[in-house]
């Protein structure tokens, strides 16, 4: 059988057929049209080994000599005992490809298992995978796990992959590649404050704009685990897995389980390349809010993303129509197009201990319902929006007493028949969607309110860990994640203008499973512009900005009582989709109007940054930080070809930060780079630098090529610690 080859976009999979099973022999830097004999590659058979070579499968299965992590882990229940067929011996079936798609079909006829591979190739380069387990037996297989996994090159010798807390979300982690497995693994029933978003292999020292990459990310906002596994005989794959609880997959006779999906990206232009591979699935997907010049197919297409004021940091749980209407009017001044009401709004909910799972507007706050406040936000030209967190329940909550049977918990009785219940979480309890009642009832309650009140946006929160989780006394995360998901679906079925944003804890749900259901991630509960600039670089390593919620908080923080500048904190808010979580009220005089050109800036600019390619620089100064987004194709001459942020996060080893490489930018092209934010007159502008003299061209500007930019820089001015400059460059 010929090999299968995939190609796109500087990037090549290869699998021969040769061994009987299939086998992933190159993935990585394209090949070319044309491939050699792949005899030339059959390894040798080293001493005290088996006695046959050992191919790296699309599924490594021990019953091929591997003897590193299996892909299928099960076993067959015959007669009530378990353990048969615990190894099985997968050989292909069925070869189906067309362009960059193939589904492989491997099976094992004695213990009755068959596996469907399928694979595709974007036009950006990433590869998505999913695995398909089904049982063609006679007796129920357990299935304990099932894996999607790709051999890095001999080359890549670090790893790299991201942890976290809550408001500490996604910041890196690097280590040597060493002989046994790395695992990451997520128990929370969501995705995790944690987890890693990418799990990265390349050569030494990769970094943003070089290096060899191979990279992946698993879809899925349940309990999983990312790997990478480096055997004794010297190849190293990397993958990941849904995490199944005890026996929460077991397949009757003719059942299947499909994987969430694995996507994999190769970049031989560092991390930066691994992004490009990510925003061009995210931009090519039907349904993906574009900006208004983006073009696109969807039903959300063409529309910019909007100026968001939220008010949680602005009244919290002090739900008052007279100041609501007070920030809305405010809010419109700044020119705010999305102005949403926050936790507070339904029966009983004065503080975070009751209320959940009662979604009726609280007659008391709101003896005429919504509709006041909402026509006051519409007529003003804004959209409304409205806080929820479907997923949750107070135990002081009307629906927890009458129906205690839908609170989710690892007995098979109710809690109120004395049933355990997992420890409380922000005061609540998950509500068991896995309950077909549980789920019809919160559906009808967020389509009744979508139905009832002019609605434009979700803000779907989901506040704790789904521990111990169970349904009837067995584990349930897998339903419960389904199920979830299926609340979405239904719902934006039901309301297709209406979009969604994913908030959980902040940040901790953020997976390309949730992302194909909401239109934006909210990042972190932290606005804290300095932990912000950590956590939206590394979020943007998978997530396109026009998808990750970026706001200004209140001069001081919330989370961290750190105060800062609004400079940084709109600098830092910009390269996202932008807004507020702040009482904008007390924001005048000269601050004020410094806000207001700040939210002119962000609509100036939204297209740009929500189209662009984003670049990220090596600084050797590691106080520094330089990134921005250039735009993806031409620009006429005195357009904006790219904006830049020149971040400081704290003191500097050396004096002065010397001239700074801008990468990124068509090498034979002039550009004219100036410095907008803050300029000489703004009221941040003497706070940040620090030099009695800045480089001239900071006053007057400056033309070069993007080569020279590129390869000599400019020198930077001296920034005071936490501060930043924002920089344009025109096309001349």
């Amino acid at each position: 059988m010929n090999p299968l080859h995939l190609r796109s976009a500087g990037t090549s999979l290869v699998i021969s057929f040769d061994s009987g099973e299939a086998e992933v022999i190159h993935w990585g830097a394209d090949l070319g049209a044309s491939l050699p004999d792949l005899a030339i590659l059959g390894a040798p058979i080293p001493n005290s080994a088996i006695d046959a070579t050992v191919p790296a499968g699309l599924l490594p299965q021990a019953s091929s000599g591997w003897r590193g992590r299996p892909a299928l882990r099960g076993h067959r229940i015959t007669d009530g005992v378990p353990g048969y067929d615990f190894s099985v011996r997968l050989r292909v079936s069925a070869v189906e490809s067309g362009g960059n798609t193939a589904v492989i079909l491997q099976s094992d006829p004695d213990a009755g298992i068959t596996v469907e591979s399928t694979l595709e190739l974007h036009d950006g380069g990433l590869l998505e995978m999913r695995q398909t387990v089904t049982n063609t037996g006679t007796s129920p297989f357990q299935l304990d796990e099932l894996a999607t996994v790709l051999p890095v090159a001999p080359d890549a010798v670090e790893l790299l992959d991201l942890t976290g807390r809550w408001c500490r979300e996604r910041h890196p982690q690097r280590r040597a590649i060493q002989q046994g497995t790395w695992v990451r693994t997520g128990r929370h029933g969501r995705t995790g404050h944690d987890s890693s978003l990418l799990l990265a292999a390349g050569t030494a020292g990769f970094g943003n704009r070089h290096g060899k990459v191979w990279a992946t990310h698993l879809a899925w906002s349940g309990n999983h685990e990312q790997f990478a596994d480096s055997i004794a005989d010297g190849r190293t794959m990397i993958g990941g897995s849904e995490l199944l609880g005890p026996a929460e997959v077991v397949l009757q006779p003719n059942g299947s389980y499909t994987t969430p999906a694995l996507f994999a990206a190769y970049s031989d232009r560092g991390l930066d390349g691994i992004s490009e591979a990510f925003y061009s699935w995210f931009r090519n997907r039907p349904h993906h809010v574009l900006p208004a010049a983006g073009g696109g197919s969807g039903t959300r297409t063409g529309k910019p993303r909007p100026v968001v004021l939220n008010t949680w940091e602005a009244v919290y749980f002090d739900h008052n129509l007279p100041t609501l209407i007070e920030l809305a009017d405010s809010a419109t001044d700044l020119g705010v197009e999305r102005f949403v009401l926050d936790d507070g709004w339904f029966r009983g909910r004065r503080d975070d201990h009751a209320g959940l799972g009662d979604w009726y507007v609280d007659e008391g706050l709101w003896p005429n319902g919504l509709t006041p406040l909402v026509d006051a936000v519409t007529s003003r030209g804004m959209e409304f929006g409205l806080w929820v967190e479907p997923e949750m329940i107070n135990l002081d909550s009307d629906v927890a007493r009458a129906h205690p049977d839908w609170i989710v918990g690892p007995a098979a009785a109710s809690h109120k028949d004395g049933g355990r219940l997992p420890l409380e979480w922000r005061n609540q309890h998950i509500i068991d969607l896995v309950n077909p009642e549980a789920w019809q009832y919160i559906f009808d309650r967020i389509d009744a309110l979508l139905s009832e009140n002019n609605i434009s946006y979700l803000k779907w929160d989901q506040n704790r860990d789904l521990t111990e989780h169970g349904h009837a006394g067995r584990a349930s995360v897998h339903e419960q994640t389904l199920a979830a998901y299926r609340l979405f679906d239904e719902l934006r079925k039901a309301h297709p203008g209406v979009e969604i944003e994913s908030c959980s804890s902040g940040g901790a749900r953020v997976d390309l499973g949730i992302l194909e259901r909401t239109d934006r991630i909210w990042a972190s509960d932290c606005n804290d512009a300095l932990e912000r600039q950590t956590i939206q670089r590394w979020t943007g390593l998978v997530v396109p900005p026009e998808l990750v919620g970026g706001h200004i908080g209140p001069t001081t923080s919330h989370t961290t009582a750190r105060t800062h500048d609004l400079s940084f904190r709109a600098i830092t808010a910009l390269f996202g989709h932008f807004g507020m979580e702040w009482d904008v009220r007390e924001v005048q005089g000269a601050e004020r109007e410094e806000l207001k050109r700040f939210i002119g800036i962000y609509k100036e600019h939204r297209d740009l940054i929500h189209s662009g390619r984003m670049v990220r620089a090596d600084v050797p100064d590691d106080s520094l930080m330089l990134h921005g987004v250039v735009a993806s194709a031409p620009v006429a001459p005195g357009g904006t070809a790219a904006l830049f942020a020149l971040v400081s996060t704290r003191t500097a080893f050396a004096e002065q930060p010397g001239r700074v490489a801008i990468p990124g930018l068509d090498a034979d092209r002039s550009y004219r780079v100036e410095a907008i934010f803050p300029a000489p007159g703004d009221a941040d502008y003497a706070h940040t630098f620090t030099q009695i003299h800045p480089p001239a061209w900071l006053a007057t500007g400056a033309e070069a090529t993007g080569r020279f930019l590129a390869e000599v820089g400019l020198p930077m001015p001296g920034l005071n610690p936490e501060h930043a400059l924002l920089l344009r460059l025109s096309a001349v």
